[in-house]
């Protein structure tokens, strides 16, 4: 897994920022779990204040690092780059394939989207037909096809409290550095659609706070993003006094959906100013602005997700191939790439060097290809030692074999054995063949 993610500075994905950064936390070791402990200073308005929670608006977070093997190591990176000065850009992938298409693009850690899973898994809306289980499948393929941080789509939770902490802990066997969770109910809704409704106040909170103790409890430090839907479900002030709620029950990172204004989105921003803030930016049309990194940066968001972009173009470019198919042509030069650079973004290349230090002869594989290229490799270390792999073949013998009754016709089978100078055996065959037909 990539941990060198934060020290790419120059990335074009990368944004240097106006304001000071926030403080970082200390890494991991290989042998110890340590528990981290800070406090924000920070002071939001009387008017958002929440419910339930510490009366003085200063929360003690607590981080659970992970000890033990690189299990972690992703969500590591995620908290690294969310420590680090500047704005970060996630596109949104929906299978392995795009997941890659993002890690190779530069890109220092992407998210996964269940309205693009939804669509390409089950060709259905978002609004709820993915289960549990099917979004855990589909990002265990995508976490094991990249090496950078991947924050996956938890919807809200798949149920009640527990449910949300086995979704947390699923999230976290699965590969993810971070997990985002919603308020809505269920069955839940498309961001940014008709028809959204969420849980009330105490319900939403809980979710939280059992997110964060299934982090704990799992000794590995996922990232939890708080999303709030109801901005679009009830008002902005709700949305505002939610996403502080959240800050205070221990998310890491805090998300108000369908933001309608720029003033909207600084005013998010105000809240809770040292828990980084999550933009998204939805495209085709969505309800809130689309602004560019260095925008959304000095209003004070840190990640930015971009969620419809590589499924959009994909669908575009499928139906003009079909188009262009059902005319009787292929899709034009330019318009999608090589076979070759098709076999070098799947891997075909380090497959084939990797294939190398596992390559047998012919003869001991028990069967024959038409490729001679697969033995290449063993063809080059038999002519780099000619005294090693020099072999002497044996006079064909014939040997009779029994009358079949049924034909009449004596079968024969002619017998080949190859041996090498070093006296092992390199091939042994024996061909049947009919009595009528044998030629030698």
């Amino acid at each position: 897994m990539n941990t060198a993610c934060s020290s790419r500075l120059d990335s074009p994905h990368h944004f240097r920022p106006s304001r000071p950064s926030l403080p970082l936390r200390s890494s991991c070791s290989q042998r110890s779990c340590s528990v981290l402990k800070s406090s924000s200073s920070s002071t939001p308005s009387q008017r958002f204040s929440p419910l339930r929670v510490n009366p003085c608006h200063k929360r003690r977070r607590f981080v659970v690092a992970c000890s033990g093997p690189e299990r972690d190591t992703s969500a590591r990176a995620l908290r690294n780059i969310l420590d680090s000065p500047g704005i970060y850009q996630g596109p949104a992938c929906f299978d392995a394939l795009s997941a890659k298409l993002v890690e190779n693009a530069g890109f220092q850690f992407c998210f996964s989207t269940g309205f693009g899973i939804s669509a390409v898994s089950l060709g259905l809306p978002d609004t709820g037909y993915l289960s549990y289980g099917e979004m855990v499948d589909q990002g265990q393929k995508i976490t094991q096809a990249v090496s950078i941080p991947v924050i996956g789509d938890g919807d809200n939770g798949y149920g009640n409290a527990m449910n949300v902490k086995r979704t947390v802990k699923g999230f976290i066997r699965a590969g993810f550095a971070g997990i985002i969770l919603e308020d809505q109910v269920s069955p839940k809704a498309c961001g940014h659609t008709r028809g959204r409704k969420v849980v009330s106040r105490e319900e939403a909170v809980m979710r939280i706070k059992a997110a964060v103790d299934a982090r704990n409890e799992s000794g590995c430090d996922i990232v939890i993003v708080a999303r709030t839907d109801s901005r679009q479900a009830l008002s902005f002030e709700e949305s505002l006094w939610r996403s502080q709620a959240f800050s205070d029950a221990g998310a890491d990172v805090v998300f108000i959906d369908a933001l309608a204004s720029k003033e909207e989105m600084k005013s998010f921003c105000q809240i809770s100013p040292l828990v980084p803030k999550m933009a998204n930016m939805l495209e085709g049309g969505g309800k809130t602005p689309i602004l560019s990194p260095i925008e959304l940066e000095e209003l004070g968001f840190k990640i930015v997700a971009y969620p419809l972009s590589l499924l959009g173009v994909s669908m575009q470019a499928m139906q003009d191939a079909l188009t262009a198919i059902k005319g009787g042509r292929i899709p034009a030069p330019g318009s999608m790439p090589t076979f070759d650079e098709m076999k070098k973004t799947l891997g075909f290349d380090k497959y084939y060097e990797e294939e190398k230090r596992y390559a047998i002869s012919p003869a001991k594989s028990g069967y024959w290809s038409s490729d001679i290229d697969v033995y290449n490799s063993t063809d080059q270390q038999q002519s780099q030692n000619p005294q090693e792999f020099l072999t002497e073949v044996i006079t064909p013998t014939v040997y009779s074999g029994d009358k079949d009754p049924f034909s009449g016709i004596w079968s024969r089978t002619l017998r080949i054995r190859i041996t090498g100078r070093d006296g092992f055996e390199k091939l042994d065959l024996r061909i049947p063949v009919s009595g009528q037909t044998f030629l030698i």
